[in-house]
């Protein structure tokens, strides 16, 4: 069962998402949080799924959100009612999974969260396998300084040598 915290920052009832959310299967978090208080409510709750009801998303929503992002990746949905390109990728640059206008319609909600979850954890695999692959690349930087290191105290050269007298026989 999937742990979900909602965040708004909005004066509108959000109880009819939360009930929509229960009948789903998914647990409700007690709290509903504000956009300042999302890192340290993640960090407290530790929630599975976050659903964001915003007008608009505040430049401090959007820093709360890579602060979150940076430290515990979560699956964000955000639901706002401004379509600005640039808010919206400012958004997804933040770590917003799913940013969706025009408001929240209850029955969507299922198909919307399970897109947001797999595309969540599509990412989770790039960001893992991106990781293994830079320490992959670190550690093959540090084995060719050992080696250029031990070639200059050895006074090496990076071919092998040839005999001396292997044309002689």
């Amino acid at each position: 069962m999937l742990r979900v915290l909602l965040v708004t920052d909005t004066d509108k009832p959000i109880g009819n998402l939360r009930d929509a959310l229960a009948r789903l299967g998914y647990e409700m978090l007690a709290s509903t949080a504000t956009p300042h208080a999302l890192h340290s409510t993640v960090q407290s709750e530790r929630p599975d799924v976050i659903i964001i009801d915003t007008d608009s998303p505040s430049r401090d929503t959007l820093e709360q959100l890579a602060v979150m992002n940076a430290t515990a990746p979560r699956p964000v949905l955000m639901f706002s009612h401004d379509a600005n390109q640039q808010l919206i990728r400012d958004a997804v640059g933040a770590g917003v999974t799913a940013y969706l206008v025009e408001g929240l319609e209850t029955g969507r909600l299922a198909p919307i969260l399970e897109v947001a979850l797999a595309r969540f954890a599509q990412e989770s695999q790039l960001r893992e396998r991106l990781a293994q692959v830079e320490n992959e690349l670190a550690e093959r930087k540090l084995i060719d300084r050992a080696k250029r290191l031990l070639r200059d105290q050895q006074k090496l050269t990076s071919t092998p040598p040839t005999p001396c007298c292997a044309n002689a026989q």
